[in-house]
């Protein structure tokens, strides 16, 4: 990944200078300033998200917020310096005459009205409910409900303010049980303690369960863990608890990368596969796996359903039917949250920044 750096911070600048340049010559403005002052912004991105793995520091995390942004518009800014020249262009050829100034404020004004709403967006949180129906349900559980909730992602971008937002509503919710399916932790370098406070105040009468995803592996799996089960969440160490007859196991996001080892893991649970279960896996991948092992539902997230288009055609891409929503592999049921938080820019357009409210019934 540390290779692909380089290509990718070329990439950004040279995307952003096309788009600040075009927007510049249109409007008739100093090229130089208007060119130089989002190309410095949007370098910073990728050196402030590395650093702020290694130093605490407020103005670290305001400059990497910034710039995030900054990246998340340029996706639209790009799209916007395109169709402005291929208006210009089509203009000669039909001979139009299109004005410049007003061509380039409508369009890249447009750009930075989307880019606003979907920045509103990722804050936006709201509730998606489904009801899932499984065969051999304990009869406690028929008509009950978990809250499914993933990629909080506190660090820069989101803090203690947000997690009580979402505590807030999850609460307001009164689920039987709340699931936290991964990424709690954004990885960077912050006040553990502080960030997971807010969470003390969730509970729920069959419990709070968690495990961990890719990025609470980042800044060290001990401390964060040690944080959550401070305010009294309940760790799923590649395990299964028995809750009101319903099994539910918890498996860490590094042991499913390894089919063979994430197998030994299911084995050792002693899943039942005559009783329903549910399955707590922070990636919907290596599917064979769980439901060779006679798992009922998998509950995941990881995936942000690509957070903003056009980023969102990429996770339908790269992870298929299972990028979002529910869906089958065999006899196992899949639902694929797009989480609550946001990785990178703090944008979402196609995707919702959710918590999954599930109803279970007996099939």
């Amino acid at each position: 990944m540390r290779r692909l750096l380089p290509a990718v911070l070329a990439l950004l600048l040279a995307t952003t200078a096309f788009s600040a340049w075009t927007f510049a010559h249109l409007e008739r403005l100093n090229p130089v300033a208007w060119t130089l002052a989002p190309m410095l912004l949007v370098a910073c991105f990728l050196p402030t998200s590395l650093l702020s793995h290694r130093i605490r520091s407020p103005w670290l995390g305001a400059l990497n917020v910034a710039s995030g942004i900054s990246v998340g518009f340029l996706s639209y800014f790009i799209m916007a310096a395109a169709a402005c020249w291929a208006a210009l262009g089509l203009g000669d050829l039909a001979g139009l005459r299109v004005d410049p100034r007003s061509l380039g404020a409508c369009v890249f004004g447009a750009a930075a009205a989307v880019g606003l709403f979907a920045l509103f967006s990722a804050y936006w949180v709201r509730v998606t409910r489904v009801t899932i129906r499984l065969a051999d349900l304990p009869a406690y559980w028929n008509g009950r409900t978990l809250a499914l909730v993933s990629d909080i992602h506190l660090g820069n971008f989101r803090g203690p303010s947000f997690s009580r937002r979402v505590v807030s509503r999850l609460m307001g919710l009164r689920p039987e049980c709340v699931l936290v399916g991964g990424d709690m932790f954004d990885g960077v370098k912050i006040d553990v303690d502080r960030a997971a406070a807010p969470w003390a105040a969730l509970s729920a009468p069959s419990g709070v369960y968690f495990v961990g995803g890719n990025h609470d592996d980042y800044g060290g799996r001990s401390a964060y863990f040690g944080a959550l089960r401070r305010v009294g969440m309940r760790v799923l160490d590649n395990e299964k608890v028995d809750v009101h007859g319903l099994q539910l196991i918890g498996v860490h996001d590094r042991e499913t990368h390894e089919p063979a080892a994430y197998a030994a893991i299911l084995e050792r649970a002693r899943i039942e596969p005559g009783r329903a279960s549910v399955l707590l896996a922070h990636r919907p991948e290596n599917l064979f796996v769980p439901e060779r092992a006679g798992v009922s539902l998998q509950l995941s997230g990881h995936t942000h359903r690509g957070q903003f288009w056009p980023w969102t055609l990429v996770a339908r891409r790269v992870h298929r039917d299972f990028a979002y929503g529910l869906n089958r592999t065999g006899a196992m049921t899949v639902f694929t949250s797009s989480g609550v938080g946001t990785w990178g820019p703090p944008l979402r357009l196609g995707s919702r920044s959710e918590i999954v409210l599930i109803t279970l019934e007996n099939a």
